[in-house]
């Protein structure tokens, strides 16, 4: 032991000749640490925001989408019903043995006032089921419920902005919102909380904004507004017949869920032609996220690792230039009785102190992520605002995550880098002859 302790004494008293060397040596295992445990960090809160969309969707839900058909498979003039219908919904509830429940909904863009406010937003008629399947939040009154739905009442529930912006000073539950397509007025019955934006995902789901909405019963939306869509230009006048926009299936074991999708698209074969729907697995698409995930980690690892192989070739660099300058050092120690594996157990001993120098300070900064990531996003949004506001939200709220595996992965790997790359320069060290050594000038 007291030979190791002595060895080490030497090497770090032998480093410390050249604080600068040594600095610049450790500062490349140091960036590749810290730069290993950063990307996996980033990347890890990435594909964990992306999961965590595909997880609020719900894995035991199907959900079939009314998608607008390619414009040749439009009729030119009049209108052009296609899309989910009211009786394939209620064929999908009496025929398919695996759902638990399901939820019809219908969406369009309509206008919405309160005075002299005006919002242009998204109009949803639904079932009490939707609050709690998109995780909706009530922040006063109460969402719709079953006996309003069934009496066709002409109650409505705002989201939070539309709130804000219609009913700035006055508490909206018991106000009543005039739409004037329609020209009908719906009484407030609740408020709900903010909830952000959900992400597309992939091809598969369009981003959903539910901060301009307003929420009806269904059944009246079918029965005051009802399932024609009229679009006017200077040219044209254009209409559609859309009675669903999407069906949201719950099956009763997540282990169903493929086989139900499987049902449930073989059902609503007869849109194959037209090519107005789309059946959205969330489950697949997290399961998909996951293996994408890894995939990534992996890549952005190897990435990472490329700066620790350039800092693993400086620390080589610099040991054959020191055992250059030291030859005639070797030579004494040599001469004096120290045997080859002393000599090359110096040098392993100063390489593996520079390794563990740069890994020990790259992970302690590699777990300021989070923190720096803050401040940066910060900053960003203080002198940059307008870029910042275009990017998009994964981007502007992304939370790293720091991999504990990354840590003693990283710190192992700095070690092992130490050493391979520590191995020839001593080992040319120790095979110099003691002679030609002291010969050196």
């Amino acid at each position: 032991m007291s030979l190791w302790i002595g060895t080490i004494q030497l090497g770090v008293k032998s480093l410390w000749l050249h604080p600068l060397r040594s600095l610049l040596t450790v500062l490349g295992i140091f960036i590749g640490v810290a730069s290993v445990i950063w990307l996996l960090a980033i990347s890890k809160g990435i594909g964990d925001e992306a999961q965590r969309q595909i997880e609020s969707l719900g894995a035991d839900t199907i959900m079939i989408r009314t998608v607008k058909p390619p414009s040749e498979k439009m009729t030119m003039e009049g209108l052009t019903p296609y899309g989910l219908t009211r009786e394939e919904f209620d064929m999908l509830v009496s025929t398919v043995p695996t759902i638990r429940s399901a939820l019809p909904i219908r969406e369009m863009r309509r206008q919405f006032q309160f005075k002299d406010r005006k919002l242009d937003g998204r109009l949803v008629g639904c079932t009490p089921e939707y609050a709690l399947v998109t995780r909706l939040k009530i922040r006063s009154g109460h969402f719709i419920t079953d006996a309003e739905n069934f009496a066709m009442d002409t109650h409505c529930v705002i989201a939070a902005k539309v709130a804000e912006r219609l009913f700035p000073f006055e508490d909206p539950v018991g106000q009543r919102v005039y739409m004037p397509e329609n020209k009908s007025f719906y009484l407030v019955v609740g408020v709900l909380e903010p909830k952000s934006a959900t992400a597309a995902i992939g091809g598969s789901m369009d981003a959903q904004d539910f901060s301009n909405d307003v929420y009806i019963p269904i059944k009246t939306l079918q029965h005051r507004i009802g399932d024609q869509v009229m679009r006017m230009s200077a040219s044209s006048r254009e209409g559609e017949i859309i009675e669903l926009n999407q069906i949201t299936l719950r099956v009763a074991e997540v282990k169903d869920v493929k086989q139900t999708a499987e049902l449930v698209a073989s059902a609503l074969s007869s849109h194959d032609k037209m090519e107005d729907i789309a059946v959205v697995v969330p489950l697949e698409l997290l399961e998909q996220a996951r293996t994408t995930q890894m995939m990534f980690t992996v890549l952005t690892g190897m990435v990472a690792s490329i700066s620790l192989l350039v800092g693993g070739i400086g620390i080589m660099n610099i040991m054959l230039a020191t055992v250059t300058e030291r030859t005639r050092e070797i030579g004494i120690r040599r001469a004096l009785g120290a045997k080859r594996r002393d000599i090359i157990r110096q040098f392993l001993v100063e390489t593996t102190v520079l390794s563990l120098a740069g890994g020990i300070s790259g992970i302690l900064i590699g777990l300021l992520i989070v923190p720096a990531v803050e401040v940066l996003r910060d900053s960003a949004n203080y002198w940059f605002a307008k870029q910042m506001a275009s990017l998009p939200d994964v981007v502007r709220t992304v939370q790293p995550a720091v991999e504990p595996w990354s840590i003693p992965g990283a710190f192992l790997v700095s070690l092992v880098v130490g050493l391979v790359f520590g191995i020839y320069p001593a080992m040319r060290a120790a095979k110099m002859s003691p002679i030609e050594a002291l010969r050196h000038e």
